[in-house]
């Protein structure tokens, strides 16, 4: 495998791109929606990598080697030496399941090993995505990406297939018997407050919560942060756990309905689910990640990660803020120097969890993929 990148900032590419590279057959390019829509930035993309689809997202965050910036583009090149890549892409209607089985169905194959996915961020249902996705795949196929994003604004977000597309989902296939892929998703939240049932809800519109309205207990609980709903409750996420299950989901709050006094997350929230509010814990936060990378090189068995990809949450990002680097860092320290990192914040993590293969949507974690063609 060779990997090339590069990022695009104060107006120029750093490093340089190269001339006319035809070995990539992949490039993984992440930024700032306006970037990603420079049809020059683009362009001068394609000139550099002839042969490569362009496939990645907006952030709230882009990650390359052990840095994190804000409004640049990252180019992640890659070219594999055995293994294949088919990229495939579709358009979120009325239903986040269907689009996600549509997705699976064009990438299915005897010798596909893993999908990459990334997803417009703000009007998909990442838990019904995941599990779209997961039903049209072959046994033993795992899945990880993550949600588009648009910093802390929640305006608009873009999904990038060769050209920007609104509403898209993008799904990388690698095939290949020679290609090992390992994966890890964790978080280090601190509960606060008392568990409360789900009452009501429907979908990852949250309604109730012991029977009152899920809007004015989240105020209470919130006091001052309150105000600055709804990109305050990025740093309260959700904790979800079914009765008599001690590990549960992260969900994170997106959108307030006033009128409604309901809240929307990015995934399902489960009548009869149990529900309790988080707070960062910043030495937690990057322990989270270490243990995530941990994780995600156990299954390469010996060989060393070449490639790295990190999807971490814009809620981590807001609360680490000048400590950002720290849980990347953390991350390049368990890897080693020779992977190459590239990955974004973003407004949902798509892995499964650990010790599992089906794929779900997290909130709040650092989730890694790590490839290695050794």
């Amino acid at each position: 495998m060779n990997v090339s990148q590069h990022r695009f900032t104060g107006g120029t590419w750093g490093p340089s791109l190269p001339e006319p590279d035809p070995r990539a057959g992949l490039a993984l390019v992440f930024g700032s929606p306006a970037l990603l829509e420079d049809s020059g930035r683009l362009a001068e993309i394609r000139q550099a990598f002839p042969s490569a689809r362009l496939v990645g997202c907006s952030t709230a965050g882009e990650i390359l080697g052990a840095e994190v910036t804000d409004d640049t583009l990252t180019c992640t090149a890659i070219a594999f030496g055995e293994a294949r890549v088919r990229v495939a892409q579709t358009t979120i209607a009325e239903c986040s399941f269907l689009a996600g089985a549509e997705l699976a169905g064009a990438l299915a194959a005897d010798d596909l090993r893993h999908v990459l996915v990334f997803a417009e961020g703000l009007k998909v249902n990442g838990s019904q995505l995941a599990r779209g996705i997961q039903s049209r795949l072959p046994p033993g196929v795992t899945v990880t990406g993550g949600l588009s994003a648009d910093g802390d604004r929640f305006g608009r977000t873009v999904v990038l297939c060769d050209r920007p597309a609104d509403r898209g989902i993008v799904g990388v296939g690698l095939y290949g018997p020679g290609l090992r892929v390992g994966f890890g998703s964790l978080g280090g939240w601190d509960p606060f407050g008392p568990e409360r049932l789900v009452t009501r809800a429907t979908g990852n519109v949250l309604f109730e919560l012991d029977g009152e309205p899920a809007l004015d207990l989240y105020r209470r609980y919130l006091g001052e942060h309150a105000a600055g709903l709804p990109a305050s409750g990025l740093r309260f996420p959700l904790s979800l756990r079914s009765d008599g299950v001690e590990a549960g989901l992260v969900r994170t709050l997106l959108a307030i309905d006033e009128s409604a006094h309901s809240i929307t997350f990015a995934g399902d929230i489960p009548e009869g689910s149990l529900a309790r509010l988080m707070k960062a814990n910043f030495e937690r936060l990057i322990d989270g990640a270490t243990r995530a990378a941990e994780a995600s090189h156990a299954p390469l068995r010996g060989s060393r990660p070449e490639l790295a990809l990190l999807v971490s949450c814009v809620g981590r990002k807001l609360v680490l803020k000048q400590r950002v680097e720290e849980e990347v860092e953390s991350v390049r320290e368990v890897l080693g120097a020779a992977a190459a990192l590239t990955g974004f914040y973003s407004y949902g993590e798509l892995a499964p969890m650990l010790n599992e293969t089906s794929c779900q949507l997290h909130n709040q974690t650092m989730t890694i993929t790590t490839v290695s063609e050794n």
